[in-house]
């Protein structure tokens, strides 16, 4: 079992993988911004009091705040960081000219959405790295080994079957069967597998396993008991190395999709949200197992990051794409008071969030039992 990374390791790793990914996302704001004669008055790395910074010929502040969980393009017209329109009859002809909220409502649409596009970008164009590197992960899903007694042994799994499916989902690789079992303990799911000639449909019920990492940290996963050919890493054609990433990006954004809603509907525990401090350990885990780890998880995260900020929660990006929806079908603007309410719901719910996140983390660590222990 490895040593857990020194606390001031873990958070320089945090800081390189989300230092980065945040200039990404806001990178994609004010370019687009900038493609439509938008003004932008900051760009900020980082919340709270400015630590660094430096004004452009344009007029733009660039500068890095003291609480780096985030970032935000303050164009003109802003009201706030959270994009909130301030009063446009104010402004001056040059500034009306480039305020950002008497843009017609596309423009604004394709503003707000290419911050959480430039991370899925992103993370496409690391894994596509990956592959045009080392190779793309494969194994067949031809199954070379059924465990006596496992779930799929009961479903009638046998050896040599070829798993098409699990729960409607196609498995052209046996990772997609490990990815989609994985997050489903004990849950009943369809199997449908080749033998021969025939095509033969299943159900099975997924088992559980407790499992620890290398860092002796535990994990509640599926197991249906089957295994397929060994993994390897195979050349991708340089013309299908976009596309490979590409699918692999959908697939890790679905596995993110299917995990928030077995949260949501009660089939996981909401233990298994993490926060910054449970970020910032994985960062310098993976860090302290080299470079490859550490890209492959910044990856996912930027993957996190763009879906995060794709949900329908105001002060998210996805929440101004939600009125701008709204404001198109509607062919009118949001009343100011909706926004403001929905904006104040939706900055409490994110610092509640955050909050619940934060002690998930430290019950992680073990902080509550030594309280206890101490106490006691």
């Amino acid at each position: 079992m490895l040593a857990q990374p020194p606390i001031w390791f873990m958070v320089i790793a945090f800081l390189c993988a989300i230092g980065p990914l945040v200039i990404i996302h806001e990178l994609g704001h004010y370019l687009v911004g900038r493609w439509f004669g938008i003004g932008a008055e900051a760009f900020s790395i980082g919340f709270g009091r400015q630590i660094a910074g430096w004004t452009d010929k344009r007029g733009t502040l660039w500068k890095v705040g003291w609480l780096p969980l985030g970032g935000y393009v303050r164009f003109v017209g802003d009201e706030d960081v959270a994009s909130s329109a301030a009063d446009q009859s104010r402004l001056s002809t040059d500034q009306r000219r480039h305020s950002f909220h008497l843009r017609p409502v596309y423009q604004r649409f394709l503003v707000v959405v290419a911050g959480p596009l430039a991370n899925f970008i992103m993370a496409i164009a690391i894994i596509a790295a990956f592959y045009a590197i080392v190779g793309a992960p494969s194994a067949d899903t031809v199954v070379t080994r059924v465990v006596s007694g496992s779930p799929a042994d009961r479903g009638g799994v046998k050896l040599g079957d070829r798993i098409l499916s699990v729960g409607g989902r196609e498995a052209s690789n046996f990772e997609d069967v490990v990815r989609f079992v994985t997050l489903r303990p004990n849950e009943r799911i369809s199997v449908v597998v080749a033998r021969g000639e025939h095509r033969i449909e299943t159900q099975i019920d997924i088992g559980v396993a407790e499992e620890k990492d290398r860092f002796g940290q535990h994990f509640r996963v599926g197991r249906i008991g089957v295994y397929g050919g060994l993994q390897r890493l195979e050349p991708v054609p340089v013309v299908k190395i976009i596309p490979a990433a590409t699918k692999a990006t959908v697939n890790l954004t679905q596995s993110m999709i299917d995990g928030l809603w077995q949260i949501i509907s009660g089939r996981r525990s909401v233990k298994d949200l993490g926060g910054p401090l449970k970020i910032a350990q994985v960062a310098g885990q993976q860090a302290s197992l080299g470079a490859l780890a550490f890209i492959q998880l910044v990856a996912l995260i930027s993957i996190n990051l763009g879906f995060i900020n794709l949900l329908p929660v105001p002060m998210l990006d996805g929440g101004h794409l939600l009125f701008y929806s709204i404001e198109a079908v509607k062919r009118r603007p949001v009343s100011p008071e909706t926004q403001d309410w929905a904006f104040r719901g939706g900055l409490a719910l994110l610092l509640a969030l955050l909050l619940f996140t934060t002690f998930n983390d430290l019950a992680s660590f073990g902080l509550w039992d030594r309280l206890g222990r101490l106490i006691g």
